[in-house]
């Protein structure tokens, strides 16, 4: 069981700067990579203990999900104070938007991160991503570096933005606790973009960064010790995923068009619901209300009862699986805002 993907056409044949699709379900939550097939989903639900130090922000960016989610799910009201030892309900499920056979996946409006061995999900992680006016660009990359406490030279447009914003004009910051590259740099193959920790971790998970992507520090140190020179890079832009297997529950996970690139994502899932021969098996009232809020985790719309057939409705078991409705335009970086070859963060 997998995860297909296949072009499609239709009224949307055009649709700005959006990449839409359907990630048929291949199994339950799945955690570490355990030889099973790749699984749909990650993350899960569960009780987290509150430390000393802890708030909805911290955990928001260590666990991949909004502090709003934790909030609701949790029935906090402001100012979110938590206390040492107390309990807080998680719920971080993602639908997992494509599968790769080797390599690294990101989707921005998602903020996750997804690495793939042997065409299994080996690891997922939450990141920060560039900036509405840093955006990190969309497409195909590769590993081109891997160094260890790097040195940020800082590129001349941000200091610029120093200057503006009335603080000490940098050029170069060596490694340590000031460094925003953090202990592990992964360069990618678009000139001066990366992969690489944080001196912030607080900013996982949001939109933070001047095109780079950022990861807490645990997982930057974890992810360096999984990636190889001239590993792919996939970074997509789709913030309305629907995953359905062939008998189970029907998923949609709705993110923010965090680049305001013109999704209509009612439309959309109406679109690949309708692609996938779905659109009946849904509950649209539920799908609305996701649609409103824009949680950016995965939820239950409906079940999908096991059909033989078609190549668009056929069962998913075994070998077969649903092919997913796709339409990606990439966008290219902002001009002068990329990291450079010394790395922004």
């Amino acid at each position: 069981m997998g995860i297909f993907s296949g072009c499609y056409g239709g009224f949307m044949g055009y649709r700005a700067a959006s990449l839409l699709l359907v990630a048929a379900l291949a199994a339950p939550v799945s955690a570490a990579n355990d030889g099973a097939p790749v699984p749909a989903v990650v993350g899960g639900e569960f009780t987290y203990l509150v430390r000393k130090g802890d708030s909805l922000a911290s955990i928001s960016a260590r666990f991949g999900v909004s502090e709003k989610v934790l909030a609701q799910d949790n029935r906090l009201a402001p100012p979110y104070r938590l206390k040492a030892g107390g309990r807080l309900k998680v719920y971080n499920l993602h639908l997992v938007p494509a599968r790769l056979e080797d390599g690294i996946l990101i989707n921005i409006p998602q903020r996750m991160l997804f690495v793939f061995r042997d065409a299994k999900v080996a690891a997922s992680y939450p990141v920060a991503l560039g900036r509405r006016d840093w955006q990190t660009p969309t497409g195909s990359f590769f590993v081109a570096q891997r160094e260890k406490n790097k040195t940020w030279i800082v590129p001349p447009s941000i200091q610029e933005e120093m200057l503006r914003e009335g603080k000490p004009v940098l050029t170069r910051v060596p490694p340590g606790p000031g460094n925003p590259l953090g202990a592990h740099w992964i360069g990618l193959s678009a000139p001066g973009y990366g992969i690489h920790g944080t001196n912030a971790p607080a900013s996982i998970y949001r939109m933070r960064t001047h095109g780079c992507i950022r990861l807490h520090p645990n997982d930057a140190e974890a992810l360096y010790e999984q990636v190889s020179l001239n590993m792919s890079v996939e970074i997509i832009y789709a913030p309305v995923l629907l995953g359905a297997p062939a008998d189970g529950p029907i998923f949609i996970e709705v993110n923010p068009d965090v680049y305001n690139r013109g999704v209509e994502p009612l439309e959309v899932l109406h679109e690949i619901a309708r692609a996938s021969e779905l659109e009946q098996q849904i509950d649209w009232t539920k799908a609305a209300i996701l649609v409103r809020a824009k949680d950016g985790v995965a939820r239950e719309v409906g079940t999908v009862y096991g059909t033989e057939g078609g190549e668009n409705g056929g069962t998913i078991a075994g070998s077969k699986s649903r092919p997913a409705a796709v339409h990606e335009v990439r966008q290219p970086a902002r001009a002068g805002a990329a990291c450079f070859a010394e790395g922004t963060g």
